[in-house]
């Protein structure tokens, strides 16, 4: 109960200034430069070797991941949930979601349960309407021989909007699934806690709240969130880091601790009250997904991957040092990074999404097997 007080609070205290906050702010300077793509390993275009297309001629591929048996599932924001099988990208869909389609909403985040190989379960989260107005909720589904064969809802009423829908999905080592959602272009509501807006959730498999979640019997498992896109573990400490969408630049890598609000409208990178985030990057790079590396094929372990929408790459970043350099570029809008078990990585390109010129094959699914 104490923590329920203190989340409500908070919530009132920051809801009462983050006007005055808001207007008054005035983004840093650039705080993370970018950085240069590493000499003498491109092709004289910017593009590292050791890349492999694994698909072509997709449709705003959002977020992909590996199953145990190398089956490789993604989704298209159009709605299709596909499946590469083999090195092959099977034709027909595992699956046509109804969603809504409203620039940066539609299907976004799967995520496969820990025990798939035997379970055959994975989540998605999606946009949807129903009459009353426009949603984000989070479906649980049942894999057969490469088609989805049932659904259930198990998170629903997450605020929706054209922006800043969030929709990162990741199952934590803890065997949680964490939800990131975006503040759905209403920013008081990720200091509210009636809402699941501007929030990192945290449910168990069947969408039941954990006993020893911050506030008791509530999802929330952080807040103050504007527009989440990106959720990954340090395999070693078992820490949880986020990359988040700023206003005007002030893009975010923060380092997620239960109960901590992370000042979204009230501050944004040069935090005072709030928690503080460990990366901000002016101009704004427009971050995806993250991954940190658990293995060191590519010599990354420990360390961080960034996908880069507008920044068009995909960043390596020491978390001891700080430094950082971009290790793929020239492939447009980069929209996720996912590790294999082999320590190669998987990226997915986004320049279908409305925000750049698209080629007649330009979204791909691509495959880095060196540094």
């Amino acid at each position: 109960m104490e923590k329920d007080r203190r989340l409500a609070l908070v919530a009132g205290v920051a809801v009462i200034i983050a006007t005055v906050a808001t207007i008054l702010y005035t983004p840093a300077g650039t705080i993370v430069p970018l950085p240069e793509p590493n000499a003498g390993r491109g092709n004289g275009t910017g593009v590292v070797s050791g890349i492999e297309i694994i698909a072509d001629d997709l449709e705003v591929p959002w977020a992909v991941e590996i199953a145990e048996d190398g089956r490789i599932f993604f989704t298209e924001r159009v709605g299709r949930i596909r499946i590469i099988e083999n090195g092959e990208l099977i034709a027909e869909p595992a699956a046509y979601i109804n969603v809504e389609q409203r620039n940066e909403a539609g299907l976004m985040g799967i995520a496969l349960h820990p025990d798939f190989a035997s379970n055959h379960l994975l989540y998605v989260y999606h946009t949807y309407t129903n009459g009353t107005g426009v949603f984000n909720k989070v479906v649980m589904l049942t894999e057969r021989d490469n088609k989805i064969i049932d659904s259930t809802t198990i998170i629903d009423g997450i605020p929706a909007s054209d922006r800043n829908d969030g929709g990162r999905i990741k199952f934590g080592p803890d065997g949680k699934l964490y939800v990131a959602t975006g503040d759905a272009r209403q920013p008081e509501l990720a200091q509210n806690a009636n809402s699941l807006a501007g929030k990192i959730l945290r449910v168990n498999p069947d969408g039941t709240i954990p006993n020893d979640n911050p506030f008791p019997g509530l999802p929330i498992y952080s807040y103050g969130h504007r527009n989440i896109q990106g959720l990954a573990w340090h395999q070693e400490t078992g820490e949880l880091y986020a990359s988040e969408h700023g206003e005007t630049g002030n893009d975010e890598i923060n380092l997620i601790k239960p109960g901590k609000n992370y000042g979204w409208p009230v501050e944004e990178c040069d935090a005072t009250w709030f928690e503080k985030p460990i990366f901000c990057f002016n101009p704004a790079i427009a971050p995806g997904g993250i991954a940190i590396a658990q293995s060191d094929a590519l010599g990354y372990r420990g360390d961080i991957l960034l996908a880069s929408l507008k920044g068009m790459h995909v960043r390596h970043i020491d978390l001891e040092t700080g430094d950082s350099n971009n290790v793929l570029t020239g492939f447009g809008r980069i929209r996720d990074v996912v590790e294999a078990p082999d320590g190669s990585l998987y990226v997915l390109t986004s320049n279908r999404d409305g925000r750049a010129i698209a080629g007649p094959s330009n979204d791909k699914i691509l495959r880095v097997t060196s540094p």
